[in-house]
């Protein structure tokens, strides 16, 4: 028999992957071998993961807690699970999904279910994501129509904008001296010129 390994993920390093540590210790995977990535599973560009795949070798047992944990790409899912069984043939145990473990029915009949199963929760794990994403897009709309402002508040243009532009444009005052005098970004000094000329105009 090969090694064991646990991969654990979470979306945001503000979150605890307690739990799924816990579940890894209940099925004696040794501590040295959970392989832990704090960021979103839209991809399989994660540090902790690359690394676990070159660790795996043939006959090793991989749990992870959910399909969830692994990705939430309907596609990159199908694609990794091809990889780690067929490609690498490792064994996956999916310890809320009894039925996505590979130990299990590797008959014909055994892998037909296994397969299904892998394709109707790896759809369900992408169709949540986006659901996901409206519900933030609806929420950012509803607070934007009610009057919230997101990002850093403006810093107020100063009373005295107009002299400083006016000495900025005859070559009096260099940029990095208005921007010290003024508290405002390059970027915004410039967007607040064109503004100023226009209203001119």
């Amino acid at each position: 028999m090969g090694n064991i390994y646990g991969y654990v993920r979470v979306s945001s390093i503000d979150q605890n992957e307690d739990r799924q540590l816990i579940v890894m210790d209940e099925n004696n995977v040794p501590k040295g071998n959970v392989y832990i990535d704090k960021q979103s599973g839209k991809d399989f560009e994660r540090p902790q993961y690359k690394k676990l795949v070159k660790k795996l070798k043939a006959g090793d047992l991989l749990y992870i807690l959910s399909i969830d944990r692994l990705g939430r790409n309907y596609e990159d899912i199908q694609k990794q699970w091809r990889i780690l069984t067929k490609d690498i043939g490792i064994d996956i145990c999916v310890i809320d999904m009894p039925l996505l473990d590979t130990r299990n029915g590797k008959d014909l009949m055994g892998t037909f279910i296994a397969d299904l199963v892998l394709q109707i929760l790896s759809f369900v794990a992408q169709n949540e994501r986006e659901n996901i994403k409206k519900r933030q897009a609806q929420g950012i709309a509803a607070a934007k129509a009610k009057g919230v402002k997101f990002g850093r508040p403006e810093i107020p243009t100063p009373d005295s904008f107009d002299k400083f532009i006016a000495k900025w444009e005859k070559g009096r005052i260099t940029t990095s001296e208005v921007l010290k005098l003024t508290g405002l970004s390059k970027s915004t000094f410039y967007r607040k010129v064109r503004e100023h000329n226009l209203i001119k105009k």
